[in-house]
């Protein structure tokens, strides 16, 4: 159950969701009357979700209503419209009881003068919800609200036509979180030699069967979050900043807000089949929790983790709702805080969560050893640090820096040294939902995120981040070699895409040797060669060696990968939002980068960050410690049965309906041919 806390931060981060530089009363609501699911939005045949309806009574401002004073309607009415049908009262559409009425109140600032003045608007909110309905014929319908004696607020609904036939058995879910075009061509150029101009090798994403793009603006901003865009690749609905599938209401509780059936749930209550989820951040983090959890607080990381168990009604036993997870089949991460899993008041009604799990049939491992040794048949929870794993450049070029961590997951103060890659997880979890789909043939379904692409990439760690990425194309090559093994490639649709997208590019070459000798900034940037002063990449070259050498050597990590990490002459890559700091265009070889820390007027660069570099002033509020995603379209990769659906440019909510009729989970005919 949600506590008095669980409501109090709900609240709280209602307050900080509108004080932005665009202010909104509700996002997605630009009348007094608002409909969730909003205008615009599209459903899968038979897919859940809840409605909420609100009126609104601003009591001051722009918006207020001499008709209202302040007081919001309570006697509205809804019906739904399918085709040129009559609008049918909602409660007798959807075959349920008229929902009770609820009442609350919020505020908001109408603009920054506002917000200085400290003026906010109340506003008093009557509302109702239907819970758990579904809409089973394909076509146009129109949910109309009435209120305040004839205003109308109509919401344009689209149930998509399904696919008939199932093409795919599994289906392997790539994100590389945060990952962009521009990174992905920065990581062939460190890991893949060029010879006049020309690479010698490619990577797997490059040699997939099918390309596109995908558009990734949300529901009320056109710069999106981990967790509304999980939301769209997975219900195929648009969502709000901070919101896990849900659309965000204005309501007190971040546990009420009205949710949307997630393709993990679907193709759990649909098929049958076993699910995976594989992250390299904490699985609570906004992409893995988005698999199977809802809340309007991306935050409330003890309650997502509790929701993979129990359900939504494990977490707001008032509220029903019928689609969930069951229980995830695999569970591969990190854990945010090893409280929220050790029984003491950070964790959800203060038990042993690992017991928990264990409880419910699970493995629980806690090292890369004990994962490569449990047995495929039972659930698996493996938990293999405190917060996010270890980046790929430490496990691998520089160990020492998983030492003195204190970061075990089993909260005893040591060090989690036998940390497994995105690869070790993500092929073992093929392996047991393999061996869980066997009785009933059903074919699995799992995400695996590379998440630390994103996270370096905020802290400027662009090497970091590019290690990152670099291990998820790794991982993909070794996936596909590894389902061809076990006979089920040509049966698995592999889909690889991003979340969103940072302002990352490279746009020259770095003597760094030069730049560290200098002792004045302007004299440093003299180091940055552009066009033909670019030069070639000293990343695919062994130490020593100038990047003109045209052989072809490999470093200790193999193919794949750069053959040195700290060459002489680098790549100079820049950011499109950053706050201030210092750039050398070297790795940090003591670990993650921390490019700005507190100062006496908000983020300043860190004195201790990249000591020999020049400073490069920020371009965000200086209450921004760290950089911010972009707008930009990111790429969709794929192959497999499906696959040629994903070429073209269209919106990420597209991918949850390709994904969907790939599996036929809109239509009877989902059962794969055994």
């Amino acid at each position: 159950m949600l506590g008095p806390t669980g409501v109090a931060v709900a609240t709280l981060l209602l307050a900080n969701a509108v004080s932005a530089q665009y202010f909104k009363r509700l996002g997605a609501c630009p009348k007094l009357g608002c409909v969730f699911p909003p205008d615009q939005t599209d459903f899968l045949v038979g897919q859940y979700f809840d409605v909420r309806l609100e009126v609104h009574a601003p009591v001051n401002g722009s918006e207020a209503h001499s008709t209202n004073t302040g007081v919001p309607d309570e006697k509205f009415t809804f019906c739904i419209q399918n085709g040129h049908g009559p609008c049918k009262d909602a409660a007798t559409f959807f075959g349920q009881k008229e929902p009770a009425l609820e009442k609350w109140s919020f505020s908001y600032f109408e603009d920054l003068f506002a917000q200085d003045a400290h003026a906010p608007t109340p506003v008093n909110v009557a509302a109702k919800a239907f819970r758990g309905v579904n809409l089973n014929t394909p076509g146009t319908y129109q949910a109309k609200l009435t209120y305040y004696g004839g205003s109308q607020t109509v919401a344009k609904w689209v149930v998509r036509e399904p696919a008939r036939q199932r093409k795919a058995k599994n289906v392997l879910f790539f994100i590389g979180d945060g990952m962009t075009q521009a990174m992905i061509t920065a990581a062939r150029l460190i890991a893949h030699k060029s010879i006049n101009g020309r690479y010698q090798s490619l990577m797997q994403m490059d040699q997939m069967e099918a390309l596109g793009h995908q558009m990734t603006h949300s529901l009320d901003s056109f710069i999106t979050d981990s967790a509304n865009s999980a939301t769209a690749l997975y219900t195929g609905k648009k969502g709000s900043v901070s919101a896990l599938n849900v659309f965000a209401d204005s309501s007190p509780n971040s546990f009420d807000d009205p949710k949307i059936e997630t393709i993990a749930q679907l193709f759990r209550r649909v098929i049958g089949g076993p699910i995976g989820m594989v992250s390299t951040a904490f699985i609570a983090d906004a992409t893995p929790a988005a698999l199977c959890s809802a809340t309007r607080d991306r935050n409330q990381y003890a309650q997502v983790v509790q929701e993979y168990l129990e359900g939504a009604t494990g977490v707001n036993s008032t509220i029903p709702w019928p689609a969930t997870c069951g229980g995830p089949d695999v569970v591969f991460g990190q854990v945010f805080c090893a409280e929220q899993f050790i029984a003491g008041p950070g964790s959800p009604g203060g038990k042993d969560y690992y017991q928990a799990f264990a409880d419910k049939g699970y493995n629980v491992v806690h090292s890369n050893t004990e994962l490569q040794k449990v047995s495929n048949d039972k659930k698996v929870l493996g938990i293999f640090s405190i917060s996010n794993m270890a980046k790929w450049v430490d496990r691998h070029i520089y160990p020492n820096n998983l030492k003195n961590q204190k970061n075990s997951p089993t909260g005893d103060g040591t060090d989690a040294l036998d940390q497994p890659g995105l690869k070790e997880m993500t092929l073992k979890a093929i392996d047991v939902l393999q061996e869980r789909q066997k009785k009933g043939k059903t074919g699995w379904f799992m995400m695996s995120e590379a998440a630390s692409i994103d996270k370096m990439m905020h802290v400027l760690d662009y090497d970091r981040a590019l290690g990152e990425l670099l291990e998820l194309d790794d991982t993909i090559r070794a996936s596909i070699e590894h389902l061809k093994k076990i006979g089920e490639y040509e049966n698995t649709l592999i889909v690889v895409t991003a979340d969103h997208g940072h302002g990352f590019d490279v746009f020259g070459g770095a003597d760094t040797k030069y730049l560290a000798a200098q002792t004045d900034d302007r004299q440093k940037r003299k180091a940055v060669g552009v066009y033909q002063n670019s030069g070639l990449s000293g990343y695919t070259v062994a130490d020593g060696s100038l990047p003109n050498n045209d052989t072809v050597v490999y470093g200790t990590e193999g193919p794949n990968f750069p053959v040195q990490w700290n060459p002489r002459y680098a790549f100079a890559a820049g950011f499109g939002a950053n706050p201030d700091h210092r750039e050398t265009y070297t790795i940090n070889e003591n670990g993650p980068r921390l490019p700005a820390t507190p100062g006496l007027s908000g983020y300043e660069v860190n004195p201790a960050d990249n000591q020999a570099g020049f400073t490069v002033k920020g371009t965000l509020p200086t209450n921004e410690a760290q950089g911010v995603h972009s707008l930009t379209d990111v790429s969709v990769f794929a192959n497999g049965p499906g696959a040629e659906t994903f070429r073209g440019v269209y919106n990420n909510i597209d991918i949850f309906y390709k994904i969907a009729d790939a599996l036929a989970l809109g239509s009877g005919s989902h059962h794969w041919r055994n």
